[in-house]
């Protein structure tokens, strides 16, 4: 595959807002250090994302040491946010799946509910050691996972973007193109392979850290939100389906879970071990 490196890292501290793109990032067992541990949530405790709310887009987080955060959004003064401490836990749906998160300050909600409208709280997960296995029929034993989607991490390439990309420029929304790559919120992002190479990993080493890749992504509507205006339109989706439909998905990406610890940097090379 020749001489594949690390393109680019990116940290989501709060889920569907903006991502962040450090240098190097510390490689937990449940996914990057910092990455979706804050997540909205409605009334019901179902996990509100760019889904249905696409303005999640354009608001931030700063992270803060000792773990708070500094959230900004378009119309809003900024807020900072303490760690709640752990106390009474409430229910969060992510997906289907049931997992505790633990509720900020309630000036957090507030804010948060200000910006989008309704009524939504901010939670933290405590403990991403015991709060949510990985879905288990693709996991093993032990294997956890964040506010993230499924995974700890989805890793993205360089030139299957290219090619993505290229394939949107002979369709009928060819003026949607070219996309960049934050439609797809990535963790990692590699150069350096041939177009769609991740779909065939199992098991590849970033620098000195082991991953295991459990399946691909099937993509969603998020895809199709800018990231910048958070403006919907109608790729990547129309051409994934006509071009990368597989048992029902319409894929982009490779799921990916740490089998050791470490830390990842920008230029690191990714070799492919499986």
């Amino acid at each position: 595959m020749g001489h594949a490196e690390v393109d680019s890292i990116h940290v989501h501290p709060v889920k569907a807002f903006r991502g962040l793109s450090p240098r190097e990032a510390v490689v937990e067992p449940w996914g990057l250090a910092g990455d979706r541990r804050w997540a909205l949530i409605d009334h019901g405790g179902k996990v509100v994302t760019q889904r249905e709310q696409p303005r999640l887009a354009l608001a931030a987080a700063e992270p803060l040491a000792g773990g708070g955060l500094r959230l900004s959004a378009p119309g809003r003064p900024p807020l900072t946010v303490e760690v709640p401490e752990p106390a009474a836990t409430v229910p969060v749906n992510v997906f289907g799946t049931k997992v505790e998160g633990v509720p900020a300050d309630p000036a957090a909600h507030a804010w948060c509910s200000a910006y989008l409208g309704f009524e939504v709280r901010l939670v933290h997960m405590d403990d991403p050691a015991t709060r949510r296995p990985v879905d288990p029929e693709y996991a093993l034993p032990g294997e956890m996972v964040s506010f993230a989607d499924g995974y700890p991490l989805l890793v993205t390439t360089v030139a299957s973007l290219a090619a993505l990309n290229s394939l949107i420029a002979q369709g009928p929304n060819a003026h949607e193109g070219p996309l960049p790559m934050n439609r797809f919120r990535p963790n990692v992002v590699v150069a350096g392979t041939e177009p769609w190479a991740e779909d065939h990993w199992t098991r590849i080493a970033v620098g000195d850290v082991v991953f295991r890749a459990p399946k691909p992504s099937g993509r969603c509507v998020v895809t199709t939100t800018d990231q910048a205006t958070a403006e919907r339109g109608r790729e990547p989706l129309r051409t994934l389906a006509r071009h990368r439909r597989i048992d029902g998905k319409l894929l982009f990406g490779q799921n990916l879970v740490p089998l050791s610890p470490g830390t990842i940097r920008v230029g690191d090379p990714v070799r492919v071990l499986e």
